[in-house]
Formats: structure tokens, sequence, C-alpha cells
């Protein structure tokens, strides 16, 4: 135990540049945004399901977008 004592009498404190609360807070809207970019790509692939079958079509594919293609 005199080690770990040793040790954490000799540790320096440093002082952050920002409040501890503030880091979270920051990780809580970076991880908001995030979820902000994943949500305004919903539904994209039936979006442009007609450019799918059109491209289907052209290139011998299967029609229908259910999503398992020929490959």
């Amino acid at each position: 135990m005199s080690f770990v004592s040793a040790v954490l009498t000799e540790v320096e404190h440093i002082a952050l540049p920002l409040p501890l609360i503030v880091y979270p807070m920051v990780a809580a809207v970076l991880f908001l945004a995030l979820g902000v970019v994943l949500w305004s790509f919903r539904d994209v692939s039936n979006r442009h399901s007609g450019k799918a079958d059109a491209y289907a079509a052209a290139h011998g594919g299967h029609g229908g977008t259910t999503g398992t293609g020929g490959h």
C-alpha cells in the first residue's frame, strides 16, 4: 500500500481546458448529429425503386426490389 500511496501523492493534477460536464455534452451532441445523418438516409432504396427496376431490366437482372439480386 505504501507504493500506491507514494504514486498517488506524486501524481500532478492537470487542469482541463473545459469544465468536466462539457465533455459528455459534446459527445451527446455528436451522437445526436450522427443520428440525424442516419435518419436522413432512411428508406432511400424505396425512393429509387424505379431506377433499380429499370437497371435490372436493362441488364438482364430480376425485376422487383426485393433485395435478393441475381449475383
